[in-house]
C-alpha cells in the first residue's frame, strides 16, 4: 500500500508541475499566520499584515534577517513549520526546474524543439564527416546561427558540442521546415543523399521561403536545369566541392564565378613564367603592365619562397617567377616580355 501511495503521489506531482510548490507555499502561509497570531502575545509586531509577509518570505527561504522573530515557544514551533514548508517548496521548485531543463535538453538532442532564430542558416541533410567539415568552415568564417535539419535516420544531435541547433524529421514536410524556422532563414543549404531528394527538398524550401538564398549541392550538374525550373535564383554547386559550397553560402553568386572560369569560351585561369632578363620586377609593375595590355588580373605568384595568393602591390617578383592570372586567353612569353618592356610597363 505504501508503495502504491508513493507512486500515486509522484504521478500527481509530475502531472501538476508548478502547481505543487505554489500550493505548498499558499497552504503554509494561510495556516501559519493565524497560528502565529494565536501563539504570540497580543499586539505583536510580527503578526501585523505589513510585517508577517516579510517574516514569512525570509524565514521560508531560510535567510532569516532577524528583524522580526517570534517571542514564545509556541511561536518558535510555528516558525519551524514555516521553515519546513519553505524547504519543501524550494525543493519542489528546484526539482521542477531540473526536470524542465532536462526535458528541454532532451528535446534539443532529439531535434523536436522549435528553432526561435531569425536570419539564420539552415543546413538540410546530414552526412557523417562531411557535414561536420562544412559546419567547421562556416564557423571559422564567422557564420553564426546555424541550424541542422536531418532526417529520421539521425536519431540524436550529431554535433552537440557545436553552436548548432538540431531539428529532426522529413525535410520535405512543412512542419519540419517550420520547426527549423526555414521561413525566417536568410540562407539554406540543401545537401541530401542523392539529387532526387535534393530536388524534392528544394521545391519545399522554395515554397516555404522564396526570398532565402538557397544553395543545392548536386552530384550531377545536369540536374541544375531541373532545379532552376523551381526557381532561377537557386544556386547549384557540385557536391564534391564542400569549400565551394561554404563560399557560396557566405558570398552568394561566387559559384557562378567559379563555373564561368572553368567553362571553355570565356575568361579562364592561366599561368605564365616571367622572363629572367629584366631581373626582379615589382608586383605593381606586373599588374599594371599586363592589365593594361591584355586585360588580365593577377591571382597569385609562385617564387622560390612558395605560393602567394593575391600578392601585395609592394611585393617583388624575381625573374623566373610563375604568375597565375585570369584573362581572355593564354599569353605567350613574347607578349609578356613586350608588355613589361613597354613605356610605363
Amino acid at each position: 500500500m505504501a508503495f502504491f501511495l508513493s507512486r500515486l503521489l509522484a504521478r500527481w506531482i509530475l502531472a501538476r508541475g508548478w502547481l505543487l510548490p505554489v500550493a505548498v507555499v499558499v497552504v503554509v502561509f494561510v495556516t501559519s499566520w493565524p497560528l502565529m497570531a494565536l501563539a504570540e502575545p497580543a499586539g505583536s509586531e510580527l503578526v501585523r499584515p505589513g510585517n508577517y509577509w516579510w517574516y514569512f518570505v525570509v524565514t521560508a527561504a531560510t535567510v532569516g534577517y532577524g528583524d522580526f522573530s517570534p517571542e514564545t515557544a509556541a511561536g518558535h514551533v510555528v516558525g519551524g513549520y514555516v521553515i519546513i514548508g519553505g524547504i519543501a517548496t524550494l525543493t519542489a521548485v528546484f526539482t521542477r526546474l531540473a526536470s524542465a531543463l532536462e526535458q528541454a535538453k532532451g528535446r534539443r538532442m532529439q531535434g523536436t524543439e522549435p528553432v526561435r532564430a531569425t536570419g539564420h542558416t539552415v543546413l538540410i541533410g546530414y552526412t557523417a564527416g562531411r557535414t561536420e567539415r562544412i559546419v567547421a568552415q562556416l564557423l571559422a568564417d564567422g557564420v553564426t546561427g546555424l541550424v541542422l535539419c536531418a532526417g529520421e535516420e539521425v536519431p540524436v544531435h550529431p554535433m552537440p558540442a557545436e553552436p548548432v541547433d538540431f531539428v529532426r524529421g522529413d525535410p520535405t514536410a512543412a512542419g519540419v521546415l517550420a520547426r527549423a524556422a526555414v521561413h525566417r532563414a536568410a540562407t539554406v543549404l540543401v545537401d541530401m543523399a542523392d539529387d532526387n531528394e535534393a530536388l524534392a527538398v528544394a521545391v519545399t524550401v522554395d515554397h516555404a521561403n522564396p526570398a532565402a538564398h538557397v544553395v543545392v549541392a548536386l552530384r550531377d550538374m545536369d540536374r541544375a536545369e531541373l532545379v532552376r525550373y523551381v526557381d532561377p535564383k537557386i544556386n547549384c554547386v557540385l557536391w564534391h566541392t564542400p569549400r565551394m559550397i561554404t563560399e557560396e553560402l557566405i558570398s552568394p553568386g561566387i559559384a557562378d564565378v567559379y563555373t564561368e572560369l572553368m567553362t571553355a569560351g570565356g575568361a579562364a585561369t592561366y599561368s605564365v613564367t616571367l622572363p629572367e632578363s629584366p631581373g626582379t620586377l615589382g608586383t605593381e609593375r606586373c599588374r599594371i603592365a599586363l592589365g593594361r595590355a591584355f586585360g588580365v588580373t593577377i591571382l597569385a605568384a609562385r617564387t622560390a619562397d612558395g605560393l602567394v595568393v593575391n600578392p601585395g602591390w609592394d611585393g617583388e617578383l624575381p625573374g623566373g617567377s610563375v604568375l597565375y592570372y585570369v584573362g581572355p586567353r593564354r599569353l605567350t612569353d613574347a607578349e609578356i616580355a613586350a608588355a613589361l618592356r613597354a613605356p610605363g610597363g
